[in-house]
């Protein structure tokens, strides 16, 4: 997996090669930044969103919480990678809960990187199915999600 946090985000967001997808954090609306193709409003309104809604200054499209699984996948379909940009707290711990997940929204220290794997590699010890702490100062952080061959 390819993570990045702090400075090198920004070199993530500069780039225009591969799709970023961010969520933003609790309340907000999540975006994606596409790289520019005409047809890109026609490709987000297949996924069901009737009128993406543009958000010019910051070349970004939000989209629907609901939809964010469905397009980190379409990401993966069209363009063979995806950077997923989300907060990140190094605290998190990852729990059963996490490897049994199925959608690619990530609320622990693996961002993600553990979902759906049915355990992990490596010696767990296994606390409880799901277990939480939250320390303030939570950051932005970037994972490279791409296409199994």
């Amino acid at each position: 997996m390819d993570e990045v946090s702090g400075d090198r985000l920004g070199s993530v967001l500069a780039q225009k090669r591969v799709p970023v997808l961010i969520r933003r954090g609790e309340g907000d609306r999540p975006r994606l930044q596409l790289p520019f193709a005409e047809g890109n409003r026609g490709w987000l309104r297949a996924t069901g969103m009737t009128n993406p809604k543009w958000i010019a200054a910051d070349k970004q499209w939000e989209v629907p919480q609901a939809r964010f699984t469905e397009l980190v996948n379409r990401c993966l379909e069209r363009f063979g990678k995806v950077w997923v940009v989300q907060p990140h707290n190094e605290q998190e711990k990852c729990a059963p809960a996490c490897w049994d997940a199925e959608r690619e929204e990530c609320q622990c220290s693996c961002m993600g990187v553990n979902h759906g794997s049915r355990g992990p590699a490596g010696r767990w010890k296994i606390i409880s199915d799901s277990f939480a702490t939250r320390w303030l100062g939570a950051h932005m952080a970037a994972r490279l999600i791409q296409r199994r061959s």
